[in-house]
């Protein structure tokens, strides 16, 4: 059965275009990253407001964050890339990719990014003891001084497991941006398997995405496990 699938002449094709494919990778990685930043800016201020903030800003955070959360990200992308009065950019010739998409790619991606990171550090914050507040406050810190120089430190490092879900979650969905015409990973693969004669290569040029895509997911993520490892918070040791 996988011999009348996956034929020898297909594979040298796909392999042939290892460099187109290696081009939409750039693009992913790019995206990804991107849009992780985005996220990271916009959602650890989000989350700490969320944890320590009050009244309506802190009401208007968590609603933002619910919309986002509760929007589908392919959904989210096109209404910020034909919704928005987004300018022409030009492009970047090497990539093939539009600045306008990807500009709107990376503010969709970033946004729901940074809907979830915002649940993350609202919730490493909480993780902390209270008594580290107080026993801050008694040696004569501010409040503010004692959330940004105690508690921000120990939650960014209690963040990493759940930033490295998040890290998942953007790259898988930066293939999304297919909807919007974005030369990444998926589209370029697509772009491969359409042209005329070559329809029955379609399974190999996935199953050679799918092999970049765990790569990258593999390697960044035993990255961030190294991290937390060692930026890990001493724990105490009983007597």
């Amino acid at each position: 059965m996988f011999g009348t699938v996956l034929q020898t002449g297909d594979w040298g094709f796909i392999l042939a275009n290892w460099e187109w494919l290696a081009l939409g990778t750039v693009v992913t990685v790019l995206l990804t990253a991107s849009s992780l930043a985005v996220g990271l800016l916009a959602g650890f201020p989000a989350g700490a407001i969320e944890a320590y903030g009050s009244g309506r800003l802190r009401g208007a955070v968590s609603t933002a964050g619910v919309l986002l959360r509760a929007t589908p990200i392919v959904v989210l992308m096109v209404l910020v890339y034909y919704g928005l009065p987004i300018p022409r950019l030009g492009s970047i010739p090497v990539l093939d990719v539009r600045l306008s998409a990807f500009f709107a790619a990376t503010l969709a991606l970033g946004l729901r990014s940074a809907a979830y990171q915002s649940q993350v550090f609202r919730g490493a914050i909480g993780s902390i003891d209270d008594g580290q507040m107080e026993a801050a406050r008694s040696v004569g810190l501010t409040r503010f001084q004692a959330i940004r120089h105690v508690i921000l430190p120990q939650a960014i490092r209690r963040s990493v497991p759940g930033f490295q879900n998040e890290f998942t979650i953007v790259l898988k969905d930066t293939s999304v941006a297919i909807a919007i015409g974005l030369a990444e990973l998926l589209t370029r693969a697509e772009d491969l398997y359409l042209q005329p004669g070559r329809d029955t290569a379609m399974m190999e040029a996935i199953i050679v995405i799918s092999v970049i895509y765990f790569v990258l997911t593999f390697t960044t993520n035993r990255t961030l496990e190294y991290l937390e490892d060692a930026y890990a918070i001493p724990e105490g040791t009983e007597t």
